[in-house]
Parts: structure tokens; C-alpha cells; sequence
């Protein structure tokens, strides 16, 4: 499964939020319509599907149990994650503490970021994309000199 693209989704008086419908057929057939919506980088959420939460589980548990990082982030990422179900007109409802988490406003971005979605506030990401475009280059020299696991 590969998610990419750039969507500007309105956030509803009931925070919910609407998949679009290329990044659904991406994602699927997801069991139960059921999408987990965790903490993000950067103030942003990250949205996942079932099988990309437990690959990403999979990889933190090489990690040492006893490392301060890897409780913390353990404890922030996964004590503060939920599962959302996706209704009938393909949105999910996003929860309010996530919600204040990330700042989300009435206009977001919805982002595909290789397994995983995530939902920016629409001024925060323009703020992050201004801040990083400049730097592209360098950024993917960078990324692209770490050794695959």
C-alpha cells in the first residue's frame, strides 16, 4: 500500500472529516472500516490502518524495552491513540483530544505519507512545507544516506 497525494478537507461541527475516495480505495478493504488515529510529528495526526499500526508495532519492539525514548514514546504514542470507524459517507470522526493535540481548525490537509495518512491544520502544514521546501535538497541527500534496515 502506497498513500500520496494532498487533500484540503473541511473539519464538521462534529469533527469528522471525509477520506477521499482514492486514498480509501488505497487503503482497501479495511476490517470493519475501522482506521486508528494516533499522535503525529510536527503537530500533525497520523491515520492508520490496522495492519500499518501493527508493522509499526512490530518495529518499535526491536527497540529496547528499557530505554527511557522507547517507554515515552510508547506511553504517549499509544496511550493517546484511538480507533475510529469509518461511516457510510466515508468520513471518520476525529477525537476531540486529538483534535486539540493538533490544533485542527474547520480547514485541514489530509497527506499520504507512504503507509500512513496525516491530518494537518491547513495553516500549520503551509507553515511546514514554507519552512522545509527551501531546505528539499539537502532533506533527501540526508534521508537517502541512512542505511535500510
Amino acid at each position: 500500500m502506497l498513500l500520496t497525494g494532498t487533500f484540503s478537507r473541511a473539519v464538521d461541527e462534529k469533527q469528522r472529516i471525509a477520506i477521499p475516495k482514492p486514498l480509501r480505495e488505497t487503503l482497501g478493504g479495511l476490517a470493519k472500516g475501522i482506521l486508528y488515529v494516533t499522535p503525529g510529528t510536527d503537530g500533525s495526526l497520523a491515520i492508520y490502518t490496522e495492519d500499518a499500526l501493527a508493522r509499526l508495532a512490530e518495529r518499535l519492539a526491536y527497540a529496547s524495552p528499557n530505554g527511557q525514548d522507547v517507554r515515552a514514546f510508547s506511553r504517549l504514542f499509544y496511550a493517546r491513540a484511538q480507533a475510529v470507524e469509518l461511516d457510510a459517507q466515508g468520513r471518520v470522526r476525529i477525537p476531540p483530544e486529538l483534535v486539540q493535540l493538533a490544533g485542527l481548525n474547520k480547514e485541514a490537509v489530509l497527506i499520504g505519507v507512504q503507509d500512513h495518512l496525516e491530518l494537518w491544520d491547513r495553516l500549520r502544514w503551509e507553515q511546514y512545507v514554507a519552512g522545509k521546501q527551501q531546505q528539499y535538497d539537502e532533506i533527501a541527500e540526508s534521508a537517502f544516506e541512512k542505511p535500510s534496515p
